[in-house]
């Protein structure tokens, strides 16, 4: 089992989300809780996955230097992609707001970029999640970004809060992956990882 190979390691889990903490809890994976503020900003080319993962990854380079040889770094970023663009947190209720009327009645991606970090090798994996939302009125919207602030959720929203609940009509893939972690392929890279 996963929990006891890793007896020899000593994970660091650089995420501010409750959610991604909480989801390593369960997954019975000892960690140390390291978040480091990143400034995020991706070249504009990119697309998709390709700015999850570069985010990941510029999140890893944070501890540059500074790993020890039985240490996993764990960094991981989530976008909505919608439209040919990616949907980052509002930064104020305007914002969120505008972001819940376009996915409104629309499929859009949900994808997490995890990037695994040692001393030796670096290795970053994306998971898509497509999610439906019902069409949602002006009145839930404003009920749901005022009573809830989703300011740091990736496209203003979260699966597992009140609008996911009533909005959400249908998921094509991983739930966790659109809380903010693809649990699943974690836990089997990290397995692969340690052997």
């Amino acid at each position: 089992m996963l929990p006891e190979k890793l007896n020899r390691y000593s994970l660091i889990l650089a995420s501010g989300s409750p959610r991604r903490q909480q989801f390593f809890k369960e997954l019975g994976l000892d960690f140390k809780f390291s978040p480091r503020p990143v400034e995020e900003n991706y070249p504009e080319q990119l697309k998709g996955p390709e700015i999850s993962n570069y985010l990941a990854r510029l999140k890893a380079s944070a501890f540059y230097g500074e790993l020890k040889p039985n240490e996993i770094l764990i960094t991981s970023d989530t976008i909505v992609w919608h439209n040919e663009k990616s949907l980052a947190k509002p930064a104020h209720t305007n914002e969120a707001v505008a972001m819940l009327k376009t996915l409104s009645g629309d499929w859009h991606k949900v994808i997490t970029s995890v990037c695994f970090t040692t001393v030796t090798e670096q290795r970053t994996i994306a998971e898509t999640t497509e999610v439906k939302f019902k069409r949602l009125t002006d009145e839930e919207i404003r009920f749901y970004v005022n009573t809830y602030e989703p300011f740091d959720k990736a496209g203003g929203y979260g699966i597992q809060d009140w609008i996911g609940l009533i909005g959400i009509e249908k998921i094509k893939g991983s739930y966790a992956n659109v809380v903010g972690l693809p649990t699943h392929v974690v836990y089997k890279t990290l397995t692969d990882m340690v052997g």
